[in-house]
């Protein structure tokens, strides 16, 4: 069969460890200086030292919810790691583990395939444009799809479900689109007839996991709407020299000319299609004749919706545009490219089978099939080679102004001596994204404020191609509203009625930032921060309140389940392995 279950391959010494080492191999080449001292900030890519938990990143912003539940678990995590080390696990760790995924899906039997198969699934357009953009969150869906494939299919054939992956799917759904293509991935594989109870908790734990970003969609459904000219800019793109349609058989067509590599641009764009493709298609009869019917359904379901979810974006801009400015929550799904990571467990399984069938064609001679085995596996690193250290060093880290310490120390202090009170952020100049020197000139969501305390407000307005978007949170334009009085009394009165109570101005952004009447806490060549007087108190409904704690909960419950069944497993075989020590 092409797929394994998830215990010990049957592969002797090296052969287990080899797929495992160059998936690795891999990840360092591809991170590069991205792993050294600093926090990588790049585009949607915002790290911080401590990045404190706060309502907003529950669900209860006033926004639609693009990062829950991602920040939340990323504020709580950071508690016991440090941010900086911590986004370094989360990038080595989602890039090695998808690899070593994508090896379990390969020929059991084949190291080639395996190998080609960690390389292909590590290294293509998909990966490198999405760390480029910054979307960690997907990139941490599409490491845990593999094993969610052979988890799910386990769970079907064997009626034994496996523990991890009641923590493998809630990890999986950190955003809406990784959660969607996390849960498709599970029904696909995992439902089966005449099984009532297992269908039962694999639904279960679909909604469980991605319980936070669904309920509270459903909460801001009736608020929050989406520009629909955002359908047309987020829709599957030209990758370099490759039309849309054509870059997602290779998982590239992202909307973002700003990270599509060089390399793409080019014959080498080509050339790397055409070698998927034609190891696909040579691995194609084999995997057919090897591979069960309901695997084989499995596998082309996830690829045709994920195809389709992407190319549709192309082929039908109108219906797409429609969908975001009339569906509630529609907007969540604009970026129709990320559903290509549901096209990646096919697409690697075909190439990873047509390198196995080419492997046993090969001339018996020792050096001429190590030679062309070792070709199959480094010709798509060779066909994408911006992509290394750090594509091509756009991937650097950065280091926080301590001008950004210092206002993180005045409002902390302030919200400790006016509690309830000290009301919410809001942080100036009006535009979304930063390009800041300190930051090697590379754009970046503006991080301050995440780097601070409280609850904030800030544009989520976006310029794509020169097109202004209108941004999804209404507070935001009430903001804008308030600034545009005449006088700065008046500007501050209207944002105290907001509840905004702290303002930050960063002084080295481009945009304006009228002047306000309060209290100057803190100013700095490239930072100040102003108190406002009287802020009125923020509340949230609390119907809001009481379905987002029963989200949370739910997902809580879902990965403890997880944990407690993994760490009893664990300590299960530890104490049958003391038993059998002691009876020989």
């Amino acid at each position: 069969m092409a797929l394994r279950g998830t215990g010990t391959s049957a592969a002797p010494g090296w052969r287990c460890w080899l797929p495992r080492v160059w998936a690795l191999a891999l990840a360092l080449i591809l991170l590069g200086p991205a792993l050294g001292a600093g926090y990588v900030l790049s585009f949607d890519m915002v790290w911080v030292p401590d990045l404190a938990l706060r309502s907003d990143f529950l669900g209860l912003a006033s926004g639609l919810p693009r990062a829950v539940p991602s920040d939340a678990v990323v504020a709580v995590l950071d508690e016991l790691v440090p941010g900086m080390v911590l986004q370094k696990v989360v990038l080595l760790g989602c890039l090695v583990a998808g690899g070593i995924g994508a090896a379990r899906l390969a020929p059991e039997s084949s190291l080639v395939g395996q190998l080609v198969a960690v390389s292909v699934y590590e290294w293509n357009p998909f990966v490198a444009e999405r760390l480029l953009i910054g979307h960690w969150p997907v990139l941490v869906g599409y490491a845990v799809l593999p094993w969610v494939v052979v988890g799910a299919r386990r769970w079907r054939t064997e009626a034994s479900m496996p523990t991890v992956l009641w923590m493998l799917v809630p990890l999986g759904s950190l955003s809406a689109n990784s959660g969607v293509a996390t849960a498709a991935a599970l029904l696909a594989f995992a439902l089966a007839r005449h099984r009532t109870r297992a269908n039962v908790t694999v639904i279960a734990l679909v909604i469980a996991a991605n319980a936070p970003w669904l309920v509270s969609g459903l909460l801001h459904a009736s608020a929050a709407t989406t520009d629909p000219a955002g359908a047309g800019a987020f829709a599957l793109n030209r990758d370099g020299a490759l039309p849309g349609p054509v870059a997602a058989l290779g998982l590239g067509g992202i909307w973002n000319t700003e990270v599509v590599l060089p390399s793409r641009d080019g014959v080498l764009a080509w050339l790397s299609l055409v070698f998927v493709l034609v190891l696909a298609g040579l691995g194609a009869r084999a995997w057919l004749r090897r591979t069960g019917r309901r695997d084989v359904a499995a596998f082309v379901a996830c690829w045709v919706i994920g195809y389709a979810l992407a190319v549709v974006t192309w082929v039908a801009p109108d219906l797409t545009t429609w969908l975001v400015g009339h569906v509630p929550g529609a907007g969540l799904f604009r970026d129709g490219a990320r559903a290509l990571a549901l096209c990646a467990p096919l697409l690697v399984t075909l190439v990873a089978q047509g390198a196995a069938e080419t492997w046993e064609r090969l001339p018996h001679g020792v050096v001429a099939r190590t030679s062309l085995g070792a070709a199959l596996v480094v010709l798509p690193i060779t066909l994408m080679p911006d992509a290394a250290l750090g594509l091509s060093g756009r991937l650097q880290p950065a280091t926080f102004p301590g001008a950004y310490d210092q206002a993180r120390v005045v409002v902390s202090d302030q919200q400790r001596r006016d509690g309830e009170s000290a009301g919410d952020l809001l942080v100036l100049p009006l535009s979304s994204y930063r390009q800041p020197q300190w930051n090697h000139d590379h754009k970046v969501l503006d991080p301050m404020g995440r780097f601070l305390t409280p609850d904030y407000v800030a544009s989520d307005r976006l310029v794509v191609a020169g097109e202004e978007l209108a941004g999804e949170d209404p507070r935001v334009i009430e903001v804008s509203n308030a600034l545009a009085a005449v006088t700065p009394e008046a500007r501050s009165r209207g944002l105290a009625d907001l509840g905004i109570g702290v303002v930050v101005v960063e002084h080295d952004t481009p945009g304006e930032a009228p002047g306000l009447a309060g209290k100057v806490l803190l100013d700095t060549t490239q930072v100040s921060v102003t108190r406002i007087d009287d802020p009125r108190v923020r509340t949230v409904p609390g119907g809001w309140i009481g379905g987002m704690t029963l989200a949370w909960l739910l997902y809580a419950a879902a990965v403890l389940v997880g944990a407690s069944s993994l760490a009893r497993s664990l300590f299960c075989r530890r104490r049958h392995a003391g038993a059998t020590a002691k009876s020989v």
